[in-house]
């Protein structure tokens, strides 16, 4: 295929970095030279995706497939192989990415209905200015995951190529910013990138759990490994939630651009019960069978180099671009701008700053920490959209929104507090002590007024 700026698919995309480039002004709607309807160059960071713009499932379950298709969920699998027996190791998957994907499904759905993501959504319940409170938290967790991606390859790559170790940071500022480019471009190319990667990092799991499965001597001998370690149900299920609850939470960023209920809802399970749950799987096998949760080592172990080399770039690349994608959204709103491209390119090098000077050594800290603060956000986004709005939002740039919803802000404050001090399932109780005290709070006397005076505000 020719690479022409009017010649088809590569042409869109070169055209489209040049625009990138130049920092051209998006535009609401426009046509390409086939006279079809292309998304706002924008993806629409401060306003609804509109009708035209939706997308279908394949592209929906490619993008989020992709971004949770990563290294660090294998290693939390890894932390569970080692605690429990087979049978329990695969009850606690089930459940705990049964209740991700149900919380990010429940999201998924209102984000299609609204066509806004977390954060614009954070304008209602949280206010215009309280919302800012959700964009710093959500983009800080991002960034800090785009620290941990960028050290991580490149720590990994030069384990694994043998090269000088004084490569490291040359290497993690290469990929810190190389792997912004497919989310500088935007939902279309997320899209391109994941309809390649995420059938081949299928292929290459699916090898190497085959050849797990006849080095450890079958299913059978799997269920006859005793567990090494401890670790109790709960604390096993908030890991497993924690891995992608700050993730799952803002990927609204693209459930919004599903062209039905369904499609959101269906790829976004695909993405956090199956995709997670696979990666979680994947990293507790290779505990149990190689003493290794990642599956680049166990590829390495088994033999497989090139396919290993390959799935680090292909798992690394598809969440990482996600990631800085998930913090230019954040960033955008706090800001109020829609410079997308500008903040992409910021949040990248951030993330690369931190990566440099250690990030990578905090991963099981920060796991802990989104599995407690992160989720009351949704519960707060849920209860506000479907008991104070009953299932339908006011369009955003038609509504005038007070500077604090103190109702949404103080529920987040009890909620997260309640997480933060539960011994059972924080994540879960997270959201539900959100979603039942915004409930409450707007039906007593007060709450019921302002309720008015917004639903006022936004019919006039």
């Amino acid at each position: 295929m020719a690479i022409l700026p009017d010649g088809g698919l590569p042409g869109e995309i070169l055209q489209i970095m040049v625009q990138r480039l130049l920092d051209c002004p998006p535009t609401e709607r426009e046509t390409n030279n086939r006279g079809e309807i292309t998304m706002n160059e924008s993806d629409y960071p401060l306003s609804e995706v509109p009708k035209s713009a939706r997308q279908g499932l394949l592209p929906m379950a490619a993008v989020l497939l992709g971004f949770t298709f990563f290294t660090a969920t294998m290693w939390a699998g890894g932390t569970l192989g080692k605690a429990f027996s087979f049978s329990e190791l695969l009850l606690v998957i089930v459940v705990g990415n049964l209740l991700l994907g149900a919380y990010t499904s429940a999201l998924a759905y209102i984000a299609y209905k609204s066509g806004l993501n977390s954060v614009l959504m954070g304008r209602f319940c949280f206010g215009e200015l309280g919302s800012k409170l959700s964009d710093f938290i959500l983009g800080f967790t991002q960034i800090g995951w785009y620290a941990w991606g960028t050290a991580t390859i490149a720590i990994v790559l030069v384990k694994t190529t043998g090269i000088s170790q004084s490569w490291e940071i040359p290497l993690m500022i290469l990929f810190g910013f190389a792997f912004c480019i497919t989310a500088m471009i935007g939902f279309r190319g997320l899209d391109l990138l994941s309809r390649v990667a995420v059938p081949a990092m299928l292929l290459f799991i699916l090898i190497s759990l085959y050849t797990g499965m006849v080095d450890v001597g079958g299913v059978s001998a799997l269920f006859g490994i005793e567990a090494s370690g401890s670790m109790s149900f709960a604390a096993a299920i908030t890991v497993v939630i924690g891995t992608f609850i700050s993730g799952g939470t803002q990927a609204t960023n693209w459930s919004r651009f599903a062209s039905s209920g369904k499609v959101a809802v269906w790829a976004t399970l695909a993405a956090f019960f199956i995709g997670n749950g696979l990666m979680v799987l994947t990293g507790a096998l290779g505990t149990l069978i190689y003493q290794q949760a990642d599956i680049v080592d166990v590829m390495l172990a088994q033999g497989f180099v090139v396919l290993a080399v390959l799935m680090l770039f292909l798992n690394i690349w598809t969440t990482q671009d996600n990631t800085i994608y998930n913090f230019a959204v954040a960033g955008c709103n706090l800001l109020r701008t829609d410079k997308r491209r500008t903040v992409t390119v910021a949040g990248a090098a951030i993330g690369t700053v931190l990566a440099v000077f250690g990030m990578y050594n905090f991963l099981i800290p920060f796991l802990i920490l989104l599995g407690t603060f992160i989720p009351p956000i949704g519960g707060v986004i849920m209860a506000d959209f479907w008991l104070r709005h009953k299932g339908q939002y006011p369009k955003l740039a038609e509504t005038e929104l007070p500077a604090f919803n103190w109702l949404g802000l103080g529920a987040y404050a009890v909620a997260s507090a309640c997480a933060y001090f539960s011994p059972l399932l924080p994540p879960v109780v997270g959201v539900v002590v959100a979603f039942v005290l915004y409930g409450l709070l707007i039906k007593l006397p007060a709450g019921a007024a302002a309720g008015s005076v917004a639903s006022a505000t936004d019919n006039g």
